[in-house]
């Protein structure tokens, strides 16, 4: 009977230090993931130029809108950023507003709406360690539209706005 009852104790005294470590590790563990966001910022808004230009390569090279020649690209200052729930992989979303040309040849030359600047989101991804893209864009959504639209695959993380200029 007293072994039973040393036997409890012990257990119960290594249950209760293994809930106080998880509780203690918390805190850390929440730090050490806002540095490792804050780092991640830091180092998109340090690629942010050369990112920006490949996408545009790569959403131009997309063929996508039909018809369209991308001819230019305005960039919004503020980010969103969201974390793939299956991945864990971190994105950054950017408001654009898109200017195209009919290709000749296309079926678009009769089309009013052509000329029409169009605002989209431009998708920008994080491997883990590197920024980089693939030309993905969410035509009609801002980036956070385009999180609560996709929410059953991404999850706000961080928004940036930039600061207001007099």
């Amino acid at each position: 009977m007293g072994n039973i009852v040393s036997l409890i104790v012990a257990v119960s005294v290594a249950a209760m230090a293994v809930l106080a470590l998880a509780v203690a590790v918390r805190p850390i563990r929440a730090a050490r993931r806002a540095e490792k966001l804050a780092r991640t910022q830091r180092d998109f808004h340090r690629q942010r130029e050369q990112l920006e230009a490949k996408f545009i390569d790569l959403a131009a090279a997309s063929g996508k809108p039909r018809g369209l020649r991308w001819t230019k690209v305005e960039f919004d200052d503020d980010v969103v950023y969201a974390r793939d729930r299956r991945s864990q992989s971190l994105k950054a979303l950017v408001a654009i507003e898109v200017s195209f040309e009919a290709v000749e040849g296309g079926g678009m030359e009769e089309v009013e709406a052509v000329s029409n600047v169009r605002a989209a989101t431009a998708e920008f991804l994080h491997d883990g360690t590197r920024w980089c893209t693939v030309g993905r864009v969410y035509f009609n959504l801002a980036p956070s539209a385009a999180v609560k639209y996709l929410s059953a695959d991404l999850e706000l993380v961080a928004e940036e706005h930039a600061a207001v200029r007099p």
